[in-house]
């Protein structure tokens, strides 16, 4: 069976020949009459997404290695670090992913909180250098 439809693409309607089987594994009827409207042709893809104006880390700042989500804080502001100590940890495409101190001071703040969904580069926590 062959059916003419109307199909509405990024506002533009389009006159469309299908050929629906009249029951399942039948072979074609023969080539479609000819269509009114222009063939109809995929819309160009999107223009590539300007990169988003992150900051770099700055000394002290733990940025996130990827989007997803918090789903654990190990450390808490005033405590003391060393540099590579796990402090929190993302989830992303059911995977966890730990994010470690930059450095080795204490924990001035933490910028998120268990369930926040982080973008890459995000500062999620600062330490500061101890104090003498």
């Amino acid at each position: 069976m062959i059916k003419k439809l109307r199909v509405t693409v990024d506002g533009k309607a389009y006159e469309v020949t299908v050929e629906i089987p009249d029951e399942p594994g039948a072979s074609p009827a023969g080539p479609p009459p000819s269509a009114s409207a222009p063939p109809v042709s995929a819309p160009p893809p999107p223009p590539p997404a300007a990169p988003s104006a992150k900051a770099g880390a700055g000394p002290g700042e733990v940025p996130s290695p990827l989007a997803g989500r918090i789903i654990a804080i190990l450390a808490k502001p005033g405590q003391e670090v060393k540099q590579g100590d796990h402090i929190l940890t993302i989830e992303a495409m059911k995977m966890n992913t730990s994010v470690f101190a930059s450095k080795s001071g204490r924990v001035a703040e933490i910028l998120t909180t268990v369930g926040a969904a982080v973008e890459e580069g995000q500062v999620l926590a600062r330490i500061e250098d101890l104090k003498p």
